[in-house]
């Protein structure tokens, strides 16, 4: 369809807008919940192994990175709650073009973490069912998390509320048991274990900074999801006070959740020896004479990918439902069902997702890490696109307008710059090291690949609905 003939932003399509049924209590859930992903179950084995006990700095400067970008995303989303979020403000404050970039590149980022996800389910599930073709249990977690985002938003919200609460409690009582080794000797004959691993092999930075800085790509691909609080502003009851409650606790989350947790198991391991045994959360349930930990973290973790499968449809729904309200995608896609769902959008993204199970079988693992790092720049580019977006937004606002905001940006626009400037040095650092320079290929790319779409769609009005398809 030709750009700019689309329904009127929140226009009542067939069925209606989206719903606002998205409470408190399932938004707080889902920000902590997309802060933990199932790499943290493994025991973030590869980010300890270059950084050492150091990683908790890592996690730290990361963490301190992703709260002034939550900041800013939730200065825009409560001064207007709108489905497409960061796409949206970029379209609004940074052009058209920005906003179909940032869109477009957003939905194929989810789709490439949901593939990976649901290989995980299936890799997991294969432990207890070794029997079963992996393909069918790949193909299970799609339907169901496909199934639960169909229903309504409020079943979205209620399974990603569980799945949330899972992981929240089993890092607890990891946490909770690993302190009771270390202080006062559980599982270890009442021999407190105390923190010298911390700095006794090696040093507590045994590969110094470099190893530090090669370990942020890795840290950053950690918080790739948290943004998604902001897709939620649609569809939340009360934005203005959920949002801001969310986003103010991401960086405390960080704190007990990823350096929490690290700060445990690097205690009552040494560094060197993580990953070598198996997963550190499954060595301390044993070790605190759980005998059945293997059984119970394979469970969470299944959560995990379960949880990030369905948080990775619902964006990929909300954003392409978005784009079409923005005459940046087919109209049919801004279409919602009876119960404020955005169908169609939906079945494209289940849809493309089939093709990423069925690509993840067909061809060589090595291109499929390749299509992984897209993910990594695609979080990048997410990341930049809201700063820049909060910043212009931010501008162009009368002094009165400025005192007027509900919910502010600390140190603006210091702290902008700031976030800026460390996403410039992440991705430098990913240029610098063989492993991750692939990303800075394939990733620009596929910006250029949108771009030409994007072009050819605006140029050709005739063949702007095909050119819309073929993009997605």
């Amino acid at each position: 369809m030709p750009v700019g003939n689309h329904p009127a932003h929140g226009q009542a399509t067939e069925g209606g807008p989206l719903k606002r049924e998205l409470g408190e209590r399932h938004i707080r859930l889902m920000a902590l919940g997309a802060c933990i992903g199932v790499g943290l179950f493994l025991g973030s084995a590869k980010a300890i192994e270059m950084a050492g006990p150091a990683i908790m700095l890592s996690y730290i400067i990361g963490g301190l990175a992703i709260l002034v970008i939550m900041r800013a995303l939730g200065e825009m989303a409560v001064h207007n709650p709108v489905a497409g979020s960061f796409s949206r403000y970029a379209q609004d404050y940074l052009g058209p073009l920005a906003g179909f970039l940032t869109g477009w590149n957003y939905w194929f980022l989810w789709l490439v973490t949901c593939v990976a996800e649901i290989t995980a389910v299936a890799i997991y599930m294969g432990i207890w069912f070794p029997d079963v073709p992996r393909w069918i249990w790949a193909l299970a977690a799609l339907g169901s998390m496909g199934a639960v985002n169909l229903v309504a938003v409020k079943a979205f919200g209620e399974f990603e509320f569980w799945f949330a609460l899972i992981k929240i409690v089993t890092i607890i009582a990891m946490v909770l048991g690993g302190i009771g080794i270390i202080a006062f000797g559980f599982g270890n004959d009442g021999v407190a274990v105390g923190i010298s691993n911390l700095w006794s092999n090696g040093g507590f930075m045994p590969n110094g900074v470099t190893g530090v800085l090669m370990s942020l790509q890795m840290v950053m691909f950690a918080y790739l999801g948290v943004e998604m609080i902001g897709l939620t502003a649609g569809e939340a009851r009360n934005p203005q006070k959920t949002i801001p409650q969310a986003i103010g606790s991401v960086f405390w989350r960080i704190l007990l959740f990823y350096v929490g947790a690290l700060f445990v198991i690097l205690s009552i391991y040494p560094w060197n020896e993580i990953g070598s045994q198996g997963s550190p959360f499954v060595m301390t349930f044993e070790r605190l004479g759980i005998k059945t930990a293997a059984g119970i973290i394979n469970f969470v973790v299944i959560t995990a990918a379960l949880s990030s499968c369905n948080g990775g449809i619902f964006s990929t729904g909300r954003m392409l439902y978005s784009l079409a309200q923005n005459g940046q995608a087919p109209a049919a896609f801004a279409r919602t069902s009876k119960n404020g769902v955005p169908r169609n959008a939906l079945l494209l993204s289940i849809g493309a997702l089939l093709l990423g199970v069925l690509a993840n079988y067909l061809v060589p693992e090595k291109v499929f890490v390749w299509v992984t790092s897209i993910a990594t720049f695609g979080a990048i580019w997410t990341w930049v696109m809201i700063l820049l977006a909060q910043l212009k937004f931010r501008a162009g606002l009368s002094v009165t307008e400025r005192k007027a905001l509900k919910y502010r940006m600390w140190l603006w626009p210091l702290s902008s710059y700031l976030a800026l400037a460390f996403l410039v040095l992440v991705v430098g650092l990913m240029a610098y090291f063989e492993d991750t320079r692939v990303a800075l290929y394939i990733g620009p790319a596929f910006l250029v690949l949108l771009t030409v779409l994007y072009y050819a769609f605006r140029l050709a009005p005739k063949d702007a609905q095909g050119v819309a398809s073929t993009a997605s």
